[in-house]
């Protein structure tokens, strides 16, 4: 499926050491899932941690849902060996932390070979590096670490998330760019509904396709928020109705609202049908 109409609303992290977690992210009404492999899972735990996964992902059960493992950095203890596990597991990519550069990227592919590759962006230097990464030919998508990032930035907590804006549109820009998907970061209250709609709606604004989640009561909102309505469904239809009945006719110019309809609208409404039927379908699945 194209990834620009492939749905990833949401975009749930369950540790990957949790048999009770891995079993019920089977019925969660979730477009993706990051199984977590770091900071999800104690030091302790990270060796039985990629077992209890591996045994999970071998069970299966989680289609149509898209399977993205996320292993600890090559650069601690326990990363190479995550990424020879993941080798291994039924996962559909491997998700890396903390990605200053595609230098990061070339280490890892050592180790899985084909497998699709998104990155944690989540550090200054991977905001002035988002281009080089982004064009990484295994890259597939992003995930915005912002909790990490706020942390470098030094930032005070602000629900517009001004400090935000220039890693998030850095990022935003480089994905765009090379067709990648990009997903927004947390929003850690998740008990804060009023608040993480209004999080997600800035996100979906600014171009995000969609949100990572912490929690399942999380996810109808997301869900919600990053699909298209039913007015943007409703005029993507009389858009693409107009512009052909006056290309048939060979004559002015179609207009939709009182707005002119040009090529790059229909090309917009088309893809917005097109999400609604992947998201139609996910549901039927």
């Amino acid at each position: 499926m194209d990834l620009r109409t492939r749905p990833f609303r949401s975009v749930l992290y369950i540790p990957g050491s949790k048999p009770r977690a891995l079993d019920k992210a089977r019925s969660l009404p979730v477009d993706a899932i990051i199984f977590d492999l770091e900071d999800a899972v104690s030091a302790e735990e990270k060796d039985n941690a990629r077992e209890t996964l591996k045994a999970a992902l071998t069970e299966g059960g989680y289609d149509p849902r898209v399977k993205i493992v996320r292993i600890n950095g090559l650069d601690t203890e326990w990363g190479r060996s995550d990424a020879e596990a993941v080798r291994q597991m039924d996962a559909d990519a491997v998700l890396l932390p903390k990605v200053n550069g595609p230098e990061d990227i070339d280490a890892l592919v050592e180790i899985t070979g084909e497998l699709p590759v998104w990155a944690m962006m989540e550090t200054p230097r991977g905001m002035l590096n988002a281009a080089e990464i982004a064009a990484h030919p295994l890259l597939k998508g992003m995930v915005m670490g912002t909790n990490d990032l706020a942390k470098e930035l030094q930032t005070r907590f602000r629900a517009d998330r001004l400090p935000m804006m220039t890693g998030l549109g850095l990022c935003l820009l480089a994905a765009k760019a090379e067709g990648l998907v990009i997903v927004d970061g947390v929003y850690n209250a998740f008990k804060d509904e009023d608040g993480l709609r209004a999080e997600c709606d800035q996100g979906r604004d600014m171009g995000f396709d969609g949100k990572t989640l912490i929690h399942p009561a999380q996810v109808d909102v997301a869900n919600t928020a990053f699909a298209p309505s039913e007015d943007e469904i409703d005029l993507a239809r009389r858009q693409i109705v107009a512009f052909e009945e006056v290309e048939a006719s060979g004559q002015g110019v179609a207009v939709v609202d009182g707005k002119i309809v040009e090529n790059l609208h229909i090309a917009t409404a088309r893809e917005t049908l097109a999400k609604a039927r992947a998201i139609e379908a996910l549901q039927e699945g």
